[in-house]
């Protein structure tokens, strides 16, 4: 890639900042300008499913620091519509169009809407921005149950701050256990039980069949005919990329779990043809990145979709946009949760194990240690209260990632 003069972020989240931020550290002194769709800046999104709901912490509060050297322009409230990659420019829904030499793509991911039947009445709500939270907040503090759709860690950190406020929770999901398609059937089986103990009503291999109300949600009937009365309800159904705007590009583009914009090891973005875009990076939850434990059936790129990835990856990011040399490793996801009194911290990628081994487990002090396995090597690790086991997991996973992979 050329040198870029100016330098276009779509996306002004955490990754549109911690982009920008590393292209000021790699001494790029020209004109960076970031278009957010949210009428705000950068802001911890962890936060809102946590502190905000239960009222720990405003939406105002959740304000990323911008460092005063950043130099940057901000087109907020502004959402890019169209890119056109022959003229280096992208268009706004505003009608307007910005020009740019080099391009990052941090659009992120939007919560996945209701897929049917019919449509959801108000008080059915999604969680995904601040003001997501700010009304998922207000409903809660009207009392009254909360049904919650879709038993990942989405799901269950808000089932959690639901019962903090002593409200009555019913969590559906599809699965055996809460959380099973992330942590694995033993992990799940055990964060169920505590689940349970908090009074959360845990309906596995269940769906919602229908909401009921017009003009207001009144309840819910479940797959198996039960009927659920409740005011609020919160679907937690997973993520999609944010790639509307980048249809007809001539970028790779996936949907489903290898969703986003494909792009390399350095995070330049790729053609459909599979070679590098000129003067493009894709970061966060946007990225598809390559498959860090490729084997036969599973997809060539993969979306983490984890706060660590658009800090893990920034600078590599930023040096792959200015022409730079820099080494290039498999950075190991991470990824939190703090639920039911938990603090769940994991590495890598638990869903993708086979084998998954015990080495602590103390349900006296809630304290569990575990780690992940396919192919004879370690993928993950996660652990429970025992945050300070999880750092020698990590390296362990990253020098088995890196083994036998040659430098880039």
């Amino acid at each position: 890639m050329r040198r870029p003069e100016s330098v276009v972020v779509v996306g002004a989240g955490l990754a549109g900042l911690r982009a920008s931020t590393a292209l000021r550290a790699r001494g790029f002194d020209g004109r960076i300008t970031l278009v957010g769709e949210e009428p705000h800046g950068p802001y911890d999104r962890p936060s809102l499913s946590k502190a905000v709901l239960t009222g720990q912490r405003t939406a105002a509060e959740t304000d990323l620091p911008i460092a005063p050297d950043l130099d940057a322009s901000w087109r907020l409230g502004l959402r890019a519509v169209r890119l056109d990659r022959a003229g280096r420019s992208l268009s706004l829904n505003d009608g307007t169009t910005l020009a740019y030499d080099g391009l990052v793509i941090a659009t992120g991911a939007a919560a996945a809407p209701w897929p049917g039947p019919g449509v959801p009445p108000p008080g059915v709500h999604t969680l995904r921005g601040r003001r997501d939270a700010v009304g998922l907040r207000g409903a809660l503090s009207g009392g009254g149950g909360l049904l919650v759709v879709g038993a990942g860690f989405l799901g269950a950190e808000v089932a959690s701050a639901a019962r903090s406020l002593g409200l009555p929770v019913t969590l559906v999901g599809t699965g055996r256990w809460p959380m099973e398609r992330a942590v694995g059937p033993v992990v799940a089986s055990v964060l169920a039980g505590v689940q349970a103990g908090a009074g959360v009503d845990l309906r596995p291999r269940t769906t919602v069949a229908g909401f009921l109300g017009d003009r207001t949600l009144e309840g819910a009937v479940l797959s198996d005919g039960t009927r659920i009365r409740v005011g609020t309800a919160l679907l937690a159904l997973g993520a999609r990329p944010n790639t509307g705007w980048l249809r007809g590009s001539g970028l790779r583009l996936s949907d489903g779990p290898s969703g986003g914009v494909h792009c390399d090891r350095r995070g330049r973005a790729l053609e459909e043809d599979g070679g590098p875009a000129d003067g493009i990076v894709v970061l966060g939850d946007v990225a598809a990145v390559p498959h860090p434990l490729p084997d036969r059936g599973s997809p060539s790129h993969l979306s983490i979709g984890h706060w660590s990835e658009a800090v893990d990856r920034a600078d590599t990011v930023a040096a792959a946009l200015l022409g730079q040399e820099s080494p290039v490793e498999e950075t190991v996801p991470s990824f939190w949760s703090d639920q039911f009194g938990l603090r769940i911290r994991s590495v890598g990628l638990p869903r993708f194990a086979d084998r998954t081994e015990v080495h602590d487990h103390d349900p006296v002090r809630s304290r569990l240690e575990v780690t992940y396995h396919r192919g004879g090597r370690m993928v993950g690790a996660l652990t429970v209260n025992r945050t300070s086991r999880l750092a020698a997991h990590r390296e362990r996973v990253r020098r088995e990632w890196n083994r036998g992979r040659a430098p880039v």
